[in-house]
């Protein structure tokens, strides 16, 4: 076979455009080399994506970086190392922390050969708080804050007081050097390493730094806030009682000078938790603290400078406040390491858990709670004030602004030592704590009703708009109850409708007639079963929508029962409905609120019932008609031709309350998942479109089936 022909490469050129292009992605090079690739180095990769280590370049983030430098110092306070912290906002922009701790060290670090004060206002993801035996429980963990801050400063001094001297270093924009003057502006000569300067007395350490954050990374708009300052201030001086922090002001002094206010408080979360309660108390502050372990696997470094996955074995410390009062709101802060988690985490979830189950366990040996009555967790938080800290090391956080906590195995700790602490205060048998448990728990329960009330009434509400706006199909026949014992009877036929309406209880049975067999929708798609009148009708009644959007908790009926003949073509449209709630309302046959009516086949009238014996005996299958047919023949027990039933038509309407819609007396079949997989595959198989499985189960079952008891 010959080769195709090749296309001549000395055809004319086509001509080439005169006329410019719009601007656009048309214009871009095409080219992508090796030499378009660009690499940050140290701290270029801060400046050029702030957000992504401080959140943002508007007030927020300013704080944030004050935040860090803040929490350097206070984590030397929750090991153990000093107990005073100042925080100064002066008169020029710039911002001092001081604190009385360890000092950052001043030798040399052995891999960098730089001092460590360089390596922590540097290198990012470098620091004490690796789990190299430093820190224990720490809210620094990436080793990055200092180094942000450092490389978002137009200048940054640092002063460590340590082995007798005092040490001096400074930045700008994150390069190490000399300043000649003071403040942001003076002149800048790179290179300068860390120096020392003075000497202290031999005990004396500590650590001072001042930054001036830089103008051309934050927004013209981004000021510092004095207010969340004394918030975070006071906040810490609660999680960590005995530590003073001092907030002075001399960025305006006005007519009364500088503004200066010390926090510090010795309650701990005990009394941060009465200072946030907004309302009169119900209960005394409860403290639920303890203790749990863990393991997990972390990457560690070897001796050979290798990171090695081990396992750790963690120890988790958990300290709760909780208080109970007459208002509704509820107010809950959590904390780990001090550090401040509004959006939560595993820790949150484990105590809502375990103050959940606490007070569901507390209350089952009492009488509170009527029949079908059941608390959730917002009634359990309604009126509730928490403080929730836990204490680890090297916890996961998710981002560095560390505002939800990762960590897994700390939900399942706090939600046994709330359970466990909480459980005890609430089984009290003391005069004061008994009074205040059993106080409580009246409480959870009158929140519990008052919720469903208010759903209630919502209901009602949304029933009463749609009906007045004639929204529902006029063939409903609604019931004036909304609550969880409302039902919906999906009849078969108008004939089965009018004995319904007269054997139902109108005050929560309603009753929605359909025209025979409605579609498959195992076959039809999503379009054509909502063109489907019949469809359409029933999902537009139950009123929770369809398919994704469908919400169970918008449902207008507690239950929806179908009633169809007891026959062959009845157990058809018992199908087709199952297989319509199935695929596309398909929560509410998981929460167990989909039935089946089972009416009887046969009807027994007895000619001389004894005393207390009822004149009517029903029977619902063939085999239990054989039964009662032999037992009343052998007690010489005379009775009519019995009446076979061929629809519920037929049934007057006392007999179809006494034996279908009646709660005391009728039986109703639950359609239940048990397993999800199964169902659909099944559901497949006997209404899809496939034919050739749902033949072979019809043969197959056929010879399992007795002639004989055919009814023909």
């Amino acid at each position: 076979m010959s080769a195709p022909a090749r296309t001549s490469t000395t055809a004319a050129p086509k001509p080439r455009r005169t006329t410019p292009r719009a601007a656009g992605p048309e214009l871009e090079s095409r080219d992508y080399e090796a030499r378009h690739l660009l690499v940050l180095e140290g701290l270029e990769a801060v400046r050029k994506r702030p957000a992504m280590y401080i959140g943002s370049t508007d007030t927020r983030g300013l704080m944030h970086c004050l935040w860090e430098i803040i929490d350097n110092s206070v984590d030397e306070a929750l090991g153990g190392h000093g107990r005073e912290i100042d925080v100064i906002l002066r008169a020029d922009g710039g911002i001092t922390v001081t604190d009385v701790g360890r000092g950052i060290p001043v030798d040399k670090e052995p891999r960098t050969g730089l001092s460590g004060v360089e390596v922590v206002f540097t290198k990012l993801h470098a620091g004490g708080k690796f789990g190299a035996g430093s820190y224990n429980a720490t809210g620094g963990l990436h080793g990055v804050g200092s180094s942000v801050v450092n490389a978002l400063s137009a200048r940054l001094d640092v002063e460590v007081d340590r082995d007798g001297a005092t040490w001096a270093m400074s930045f700008r924009r994150g390069v190490p050097g000399t300043f000649d003057g003071p403040g942001p502006t003076a002149p800048f000569t790179p290179g300068a390493p860390l120096a020392k300067v003075g000497r202290v007395a031999k005990g004396r350490s500590g650590t001072r730094v001042t930054y001036w954050p830089d103008r051309q990374i934050f927004l013209v708009d981004a000021a510092l806030s004095l207010t969340d300052l004394h918030d975070r201030a006071r906040q810490t001086s609660f999680l960590i009682p005995g530590l003073a922090l001092k907030v002075t002001d001399a960025r305006d002094p006005g007519a009364d000078g500088v503004q200066e206010e010390v926090f510090r408080h010795d309650g701990g979360v005990g009394e941060f938790c009465e200072y946030l309660a907004p309302d009169a108390a119900v209960t005394e502050i409860v403290r639920l603290q303890g203790t749990g372990s863990f393991t997990e696997t972390v990457p560690m470094l070897d001796d050979a400078g290798h990171m090695e996955p081990t396992d750790v074995d963690r120890e988790l410390e958990v300290d709760v406040a909780v208080r109970w009062g007459t208002a509704y709101d509820t107010t809950v802060r959590s904390y780990v390491n001090i550090i401040a988690t509004p959006k939560g985490g595993t820790h949150v979830v484990g105590f809502e858990r375990g103050l959940t189950r606490s007070v569901t366990n507390a209350l089952t040996p009492t009488r509170l709670l009527k029949t079908g009555e059941e608390v959730v967790k917002d009634d359990v938080l309604e009126g509730l004030t928490a403080v929730v800290t836990v204490r680890l090391a090297e916890p996961q956080f998710e981002g560095q602004t560390k505002e939800v906590l990762g960590t897994p195995a700390v939900a399942k700790i706090v939600t046994k030592v709330v359970e466990t602490e909480l459980g005890a205060f609430l089984e009290s048998k003391s005069g004061v704590a008994k009074q205040q448990a059993r106080a409580v728990l009246e409480k959870v329960v009158s929140a519990s009703r008052a919720r469903v009330a208010a759903r209630q009434q919502r209901e009602n509400q949304r029933r009463k708009t749609a009906l007045e706006s004639s929204s529902l199909p006029s063939k409903l026949v609604d019931c004036r109850s909304n609550d969880d014992r409302s039902e919906l009877f999906i009849v078969e036929g108008d004939s089965a409708l009018g004995t319904a309406k007269v054997a139902r209880s109108s005050e929560f049975q309603a009753l929605l007639p359909i025209r025979g067999k409605i579609l498959n929708t195992q076959k039809a798609s999503t379009g054509d079963m909502l063109k489907n009148v019949e469809c359409a009708s029933i999902i537009q009644v139950v009123g929770a929508g369809s398919g994704r959007t469908f919400d169970l908790d918008s449902a207008r009926y507690g239950r929806v029962i179908f009633m169809a003949d007891a026959d062959s073509d009845g157990a058809h449209i018992r199908c087709l409905l199952a297989t319509l709630f199935f695929r596309y309302m398909r929560p509410m046959v998981d929460a167990g609120r989909v039935f089946t009516a089972v009416p009887p086949l046969h009807r027994f009238e007895l000619t001389n019932p004894k005393k207390g014996q009822e004149r009517f005996i029903y029977t619902y299958s063939d085999a239990e008609y054989q039964r009662t047919a032999a037992e009343l023949t052998k007690r010489n027990q005379r009775f009519k031709e019995p009446q076979r039933y061929k629809g519920l038509g037929e049934m007057d309407a006392d007999q179809l309350a006494e034996t279908t819609m009646s709660p005391r007396h009728r039986t109703l079949r639950r359609m239940t998942v048990d397993d999800g997989l199964i169902a659909e595959t099944t559901f497949e198989m006997l209404m899809g479109n496939d034919v050739a499985p749902r033949k072979s189960f019809i043969i197959d079952g056929a010879y399992a089936l007795d002639a004989a008891a055919i009814d023909v």
